[in-house]
């Protein structure tokens, strides 16, 4: 059996949920062993190839075999859908974006589109096409391709069910001018379009893809793209393999690596235990994992292995509130909660430098940002009085009680987000000291997903969302888009009366003002009345954390986090 597969099995080390030096080097020993008995299982596992064994450390190398060993499995490759990390790590391999938002200084460069203009109103926006792209299966990636994605990007197919990207606002039509010029005209001012049209879920897909109904879009062989790299074969929910695309000639063009990737292929394997990740990692067996645990941080570093952490720029990890649910209905009691948060705590127990605490709903690298820590602070006593005032008075067991109802509230933990469970746990052993219960709930169960829409079964809630302009807070909290606090008119039918009508306002005068200098004030109010109501308690501002062999060389991610392998290679190991 290949020693990959035994990995994934588990069979070296027990699940765990954390591990120690010990479950490492017994790691390393038993998987040590199974390649000496299987003989030339290391070599199938991480193929080097000719062209590695004459590189250099300084010196890019063609060939090989990169293994990638992913948390979770992907979900839906619509390239909206592109925002769950898992989903956006292969889709920046296979498909090319119209523009590239140069991930250090955020300038949106060309890529798909050599060059554009934009109106002063920002309600047209035209763009000329690179000659000689085309998608994998041979077809023309020209002005009138690009007009069929942004049309359904904009506008959604409810035929297909293919639902509109949340970084399009008032999206009105395209025209194509020429084969290679396409413009793109909006209802009223889009100032995020630019930038929108940079991100993971704009990847543009050839009209075939587009044609197919949203639940065949879980397959990734039904994606296809213009990228550097195709997908060869995919064993659902447990391994996929990408090739590299050797005619590719059309990566960013302000990069210095452009044809061809370097990498030959990229094998992508489910692995959802942090322990057989490491373990693996170091044994030799995987090249680059994602979603190392800041425990485990030092130890790798130890090992002489590399953590790469960079920034998701977006709405910070945080705890929501369903203000439909009686029970956080009040302001005082959102308040008392966000004041009993003691979030210096959360970070320096459970995470390394890599996380900042919070000081906004937003990162400190996000365009907009102002810092409220002010209006954060942990105070307990604060908290107890806001309670008492609000009617919620200690009981005889400790608990707050009001009209014969115990404040007892209920959370689903969220898989994606580093350490969640452990997060909510503490965060419940803070509640405990004003006299609030929160129950942490698994989510691993399909019933999970459908309850955490309901305010009544979950009214305290995990979320963030990664993106490099300001528009991400409106795809945070719009009804019409992610929805966290559970809006009516947004994706609960649960929801019987909850709606802040002046928070939507904000939100469509930011998606909607092209003065920059207006749109980052307004961004500005926005963090201040999120804060205000206490819909949001801000935790820690998340990266997207990944470990890697010294070997791997020129590693790199996009603005928001995702990995890049266009640009990757493999140094002979020592």
């Amino acid at each position: 059996m290949h020693v990959l597969a035994l990995i994934i099995q588990g069979l070296f080390v027990q699940p765990c949920k954390g591990i120690d030096v010990f479950d490492i080097r017994h790691f390393r020993k038993t998987a040590g062993l199974a390649v000496l008995l299987g003989g030339t299982l290391l070599a199938e596992a991480s193929v080097w190839g000719a062209a590695q064994a004459a590189g250099s450390d300084d010196k890019p190398a063609r060939g090989g075999t990169l293994v990638y060993l992913e948390q979770q499995s992907h979900t839906n490759l619509y390239p909206p859908a592109g925002g769950f990390y898992p989903n956006g790590g292969i889709l920046n391999q296979i498909t090319d974006k119209l523009t590239y938002q140069n991930p250090k200084t955020l300038e949106i460069e060309p890529w798909i589109a050599e060059s554009w203009t934009v109106n002063a109103e920002a309600t047209e926006y035209t763009f000329k096409v690179r000659t000689g792209v085309t998608f994998s299966d041979g077809t023309p990636l020209d002005a009138a391709a690009v007009a069929r994605n942004y049309d359904t990007f904009g506008r959604g197919n409810k035929e297909l069910k293919l639902p509109v990207s949340e970084v399009i606002n008032n999206y009105d039509r395209s025209e194509v001018i020429d084969p290679q010029t396409v413009r793109f005209i909006f209802k009223k001012p889009s100032p995020g379009f630019l930038q929108g049209t940079s991100v993971i879920g704009s990847g543009l897909v050839s009209l075939k893809t587009l044609a197919l109904p949203y639940e065949a879009l879980g397959d990734a062989t039904k994606i296809i793209g213009s990228g550097p790299f195709v997908v060869a074969s995919e064993t659902l929910g447990r391994e996929l393999t990408l090739t590299a695309r050797p005619d590719y000639n059309w990566g960013p063009t302000k990069l210095e690596h452009q044809g061809r990737p370097y990498l030959d292929e990229i094998k992508y394997i489910l692995t959802p235990e942090d322990s057989v990740r490491i373990g693996a990692l170091l044994a030799g067996q995987a090249d680059v994992i994602r979603q190392i645990q800041a425990y485990d941080e030092k130890q790798v570093e130890d090992e002489g292995y590399l953590i790469y952490a960079p920034s998701t720029r977006g709405v910070n990890n945080s705890v929501v509130f369903r203000p439909d649910n009686p029970l956080v209905a009040d302001v005082r009691v959102r308040r008392a909660l966000l004041h009993a948060t003691n979030t210096d705590e959360i970070v320096s127990t459970l995470f390394s430098d890599n996380y900042p605490k919070a000081t906004s709903i937003i990162a400190k690298t996000a365009s907009g940002y102002v810092d409220l820590s002010q209006k954060l602070s942990y105070d307990v006593e604060k908290a107890k009085a806001l309670l008492d005032e609000a009617g919620w008075k200690v009981g005889a067991n400790g608990r707050r009680q009001k009209d014969g109802q115990t404040l007892e509230l209920s959370a689903y933990e969220s898989l994606p987000q580093p350490q969640n469970k452990e997060m909510l746990q503490l965060i419940t052993q803070q509640w405990e000291k004003v006299g609030v219960k929160l129950n942490v709930l698994t989510a691993d169960s399909g019933s999970a997903v459908v309850n955490n829409l309901d305010p009544a079964k979950a009214p305290v809630s995990p979320a963030m969302v990664g993106r490099a302009d300001p528009d991400v807070i409106k795809s945070q909290y719009y009804p019409t888009n992610r929805n966290v606090l559970l809006q009516k008119g947004g994706n609960s039918d649960k929801v019987q009366s909850f709606l802040d009508e002046r928070l939507n306002t904000l939100l469509d005068q930011l998606a909607s003002e092209p003065d920059r200098a207006k749109r980052l004030a307004i961004a500005g109010e926005v963090q201040n009345y999120v804060i205000d109501q206490a819909y949001a308690i801000p935790i820690f501002e998340e990266p997207q954390a990944f470990a890697a062999a010294p070997y791997v060389k020129g590693v790199s991610f996009e603005a928001v986090g995702r990995p890049s392998f266009y640009s990757t290679w493999l140094a002979p190991r020592r």
